[in-house]
């Protein structure tokens, strides 16, 4: 696994606070969906600082997803990159993309 200086700090705080070892996936899954609905907000709300804190507080949740799954975080955002890179369609008005059907 190769992790980058934060995700190893990150970890290092899970592991200190038993969220590696003793955390269950899906209640990671559910915090994620409690910092994106944060993210949503602080969007709606144009609120900069609250947006990056959002931002980091969703990546820390899904690295945690990743740690008590034994999964490498890395490889997922390669796997993910993999199946987008080729990938063609068009940014609706609202600035949503929409892959084109194969």
């Amino acid at each position: 696994m190769s992790y980058s200086k934060y995700e190893m700090k990150i970890l290092q705080w899970g592991v200190d606070r038993g969220i590696v070892q003793n955390g269950k996936p899906m209640g990671q899954a559910i915090k994620t969906l409690e910092e994106v609905t944060e993210l949503l907000d602080a969007i709606n709300k144009g609120d900069m600082p609250e947006i990056k804190d959002a931002v980091g507080d969703v990546a820390v949740t899904l690295l945690m997803v990743c740690a008590t799954l034994g999964i490498d975080f890395t490889q997922c955002l390669a796997g993910a990159y993999d199946t987008i890179k080729d990938r063609k369609g068009y940014l609706t008005a609202e600035g949503v993309f929409i892959k084109e059907a194969v």
